[in-house]
């Protein structure tokens, strides 16, 4: 019997560390790949995988966090060299230049196994709408998949390949992910480069990631976030509402009525759902979702559907014989709206923007089912378009409202059949979200995928987060601590905490006489140093003007070496301003410094 292959990005890594050869494990990984499968709609040849491989052992490994790591990605996303079909033969193009998130993933190492199925031009959320086959759920074949994404899903829930690419416009990055135990990461729109990508919605698309743990896909999503000189049609908040809100209780809100389909067992994996928060301590706040529900009645009964009009008008006015019977019924509906009405949705869309933006002055993150039931592939076949658009409930308003999402595994029902949460953010949270996915993954501490195996500490230990927008990490010392007066200074701006450490040992803290509140000064010295307690928070860099214009002399921002040998930005002082100042270095720091005065 033959060793497994690995699974997680950290089971690659291990094998890697200890002399395994990619050409080989490679190999094996496409081997396995059952010709029969529809999941897939192009694995690549032998020689294109090993082409990847001879290419790797000419860089450094040590620069390539993805070495030999295997991926594959939607067909609606280009890879230079294979065939894009967006799931429609006839509308079958080869690119010669791969999308930007795919050339990220192979300039970063990872060898490509293949391109997966989908809903035929990523229209539909239950992975039966295509030539190439249906896809079945990978834990009982007479239930959906889930879509548009759902070969992605599919390879990566039985353990093909650590992670996949997806694309999400309504919630074909989570809805895949809930049917399948798997996390589907899907950013904050306008994050992502989507050069390359076959559009649905271009003002909405956002490229997703399908994987095993949090961990994984926030690593993965870290590697290709970040725009090119393309048009931008959704800007990336920078300033999520609750990174960080140091010391106060996470504030949850969850649909008052979540509806769920009782006989299938989701209802009851809602419940459970809620009583892991009630568990933390945290009492969820109910949540009316009719301003919701409303902006996701936009995006199918509105004009948007004509931007997927838009991007297969070649085929549905040239070949419409060519194009799934559902498909096309979907897209054609776009010719009974027209520029009066598309601008009429847009206005009503911005109104329910305000009623929208609104719950986020009472709670900080959105629990919700991923989906509120799972159909059946015959159910869906008898009646298409009921079943698919009841699967969007909790995931049509996300992008349209530009707002961050993860999907995650909560737990299986009683027949069996995965059922997953969702947790959704003001846009720019993607990280925030990570690490919240992070903690409820190590509390329902699920098996990965289709049951593949217990994960482990390795597996789920979040290394690299994404951020969805340029930061700039600040090292305090002072009042900026938190629990300190100007530690609300730093809450303001969104800021996320990184480490609690300590310079390196070649530093002298002073306490400032006349400060109010009272500060200290941090100088670097030559000898007799000490290592001085600091907190280092990452700081989005449109709010570094505001803060460094709260900063008064003799301090200021510079450069300050932490201890493991790292430089960071931090708050210095004027070697003037220490002239008659009290060294307080002794004390390790300044929280130390003034709990003396108490004792």
């Amino acid at each position: 019997m033959t060793a497994p292959l690995p699974l997680t990005l950290a089971d690659w890594a291990a094998a890697y560390a200890t002399g395994a050869d990619p050409a080989v494990l490679l190999a094996a990984a496409l081997g396995r790949l059952p010709a029969d499968d529809p999941a897939w709609i192009h694995r690549c040849t032998s020689e294109f995988v090993q082409a990847q491989c001879r290419q790797l052992a000419e860089r450094d490994r040590a620069t390539l966090p993805l070495y030999g790591v295997p991926f594959a990605v939607k067909d609606n996303i280009d890879v230079a060299g294979l065939p894009t079909t967006a799931a429609c033969p006839a509308f079958a193009y080869t690119p010669s230049v791969s999308a930007t998130t795919v050339q990220r993933l192979m300039d970063a190492g990872a060898v490509l196994l293949g391109k997966t199925n989908l809903d035929q031009f990523a229209t539909g959320l239950v992975g039966t709408r295509s030539p190439y086959g249906e896809v079945p759920n990978s834990f009982d074949p007479a239930f959906v998949s889930g879509g548009s994404s759902s070969g992605s899903a599919s390879v990566v829930a039985r353990g093909l390949v650590p992670f996949a690419l997806g694309t999400d416009t309504a919630g074909s990055g989570r809805v895949p992910a809930g049917f399948n135990n798997l996390v589907g990461l899907k950013p904050t729109p306008g994050r992502v480069a989507m050069a390359g990508v076959v559009p649905a919605c271009r003002t909405l698309d956002v490229v997703s990631v399908f994987a095993l743990t949090v961990a994984d896909a926030a690593r993965v999503t870290a590697l290709i976030e970040g725009t090119g000189d393309e048009p931008l049609f959704q800007h990336a908040a920078s300033r999520p509402a609750w990174l960080e809100r140091t010391g106060a209780p996470l504030r949850v809100g969850i649909p008052r009525a979540p509806d769920c389909d009782v006989a299938l067992g989701y209802a009851q994996g809602f419940d459970d759902a809620v009583a892991q928060l009630t568990a933390w301590g945290l009492a969820p706040e109910l949540i009316d979702m009719a301003p919701l529900q409303a902006v996701a009645r936009l995006l199918y009964d509105g004009p948007w559907v004509a931007e997927r009009y838009a991007a297969a008008q070649g085929i549905v006015e040239g070949a419409p014989e060519a194009m799934d019977a559902t498909v096309r019924q979907v897209i054609e509906a776009a010719r009974g709206h027209d520029a009066v009405a598309a601008f009429r949705a847009r206005y009503a869309l911005e109104a329910l923007r305000r009623e929208a933006d609104a719950l986020w002055q009472g709670i900080d993150v959105l629990m919700v089912p991923t989906a509120p039931t799972c159909p059946t592939r015959a159910a869906v076949a008898a009646e298409p378009v009921l079943r698919n658009s009841e699967l969007g409930r909790f995931t049509n308003f996300v992008n349209l409202l530009g707002w961050a999402a993860l999907a995650v595994p909560s737990g299986f029902t009683a027949r069996g059949l995965p059922f997953g949460v969702t947790f959704i953010a003001p846009g720019g949270a993607d990280a925030a979200l990570a690490v919240l996915g992070a903690r409820w993954e190590a509390a329902r501490a699920l098996p990965l995928g289709h049951h593949l195996r217990a994960a482990t500490p390795a597996d789920r230990a979040l290394q690299v987060l994404p951020g969805s927008a340029p930061t700039l990490q600040i090292a305090v010392v002072g009042a900026h601590l938190s629990g300190m007066p100007l530690h609300g200074q730093l809450v303001e701006r969104g800021c996320r905490l990184v480490a609690r450490t300590t310079t390196a040992a070649t530093y002298k803290l002073y306490a400032l006489p006349g400060t109010v509140p009272p500060k200290p000064g941090l100088a670097r010295v030559d000898a007799d140093g000490s290592a001085i307690e600091l907190e280092v928070y990452e700081m989005p860099r449109d709010a570094v003007g505001s803060f460094l214009a709260l900063i008064p002399p003799p301090l200021g921002l510079g450069s300050v070496q932490l201890a493991d040998g790292r430089w960071t930005h931090g708050f210095i002082c004027e070697p003037a301003a220490l002239a008659g100042a009290r060294n307080i270095s002794h004390f390790g720091g300044w929280r130390a410094y003034l709990a003396s005065f108490t004792r």
